[in-house]
């Protein structure tokens, strides 16, 4: 009576109104090429569970892992970070390296140490008065052992945090095992001489 009702808008036209708004989005994002079909996606993603050839797959797994190897022996000699083992990699690992090198440390000679202790008490028998000597003698020897790791350690530690602010997890640890070992047999190879302490 006051006026006719606009008439609602029918199920052809919202479906009509959506197709042309997809349209206008996928325009939009630059769709250039139609949408591949299921069967054609499967397809591409499938993959053979087991190779063709496994002769050849494994002889290429094979190099691959040789090759590998022997990159990370090659960087055990020049300090390669790229293909050390994860126990060695980082710049603080790289500093506490270079710092137990640089020094002397009594525990480079604490094997030949107990090498010496086992042949001495093999040739003097135990009962006698110069085995105390060589039992005291080697215990000694140990506790300066000890003495030294233990000031390493904290030297280490105060270098590290003045350096790098921080300590990572293990880095003195890593460094004070480094220092028992003897200097030729330690890897990666030392590459700094006596006394040439780090920045």
């Amino acid at each position: 009576m006051f006026g006719r009702k606009k008439e609602a808008p029918s199920a052809q036209d919202i479906v009509d109104q959506q197709a042309a708004g997809a349209a206008a989005r996928d325009a939009a994002l630059g769709k250039g090429a139609p949408t591949p079909k299921r069967s054609a996606q499967v397809a591409a993603r499938k993959r053979p569970l087991v190779p063709e050839d496994r002769k050849a797959s494994k002889a290429a797994e094979r190099a691959a892992v040789q090759e590998q190897r022997l990159k990370m022996r090659q960087a055990m000699d020049t300090g390669d970070e790229r293909f050390l083992p994860l126990r060695d990699k980082g710049p603080q690992k790289r500093f506490a390296r270079d710092y137990v090198d640089a020094r002397f440390s009594l525990g480079e000679y604490l094997m030949f140490g107990a090498l010496i202790f086992v042949i001495v008490s093999l040739l003097v028998p135990s009962t006698s008065e110069q085995m105390i000597y060589v039992l005291g003698g080697f215990w000694v020897m140990f506790l300066a052992v000890f003495v030294d790791v233990f000031i390493l350690s904290r030297k280490l530690k105060k270098r590290l945090e003045q350096k790098f602010g921080h300590v990572e997890r293990g880095t003195v640890w890593y460094g004070s095992m480094r220092s028992l070992q003897f200097r030729r047999l330690r890897l990666p190879k030392p590459l700094v001489k006596r006394g040439e302490y780090p920045a």
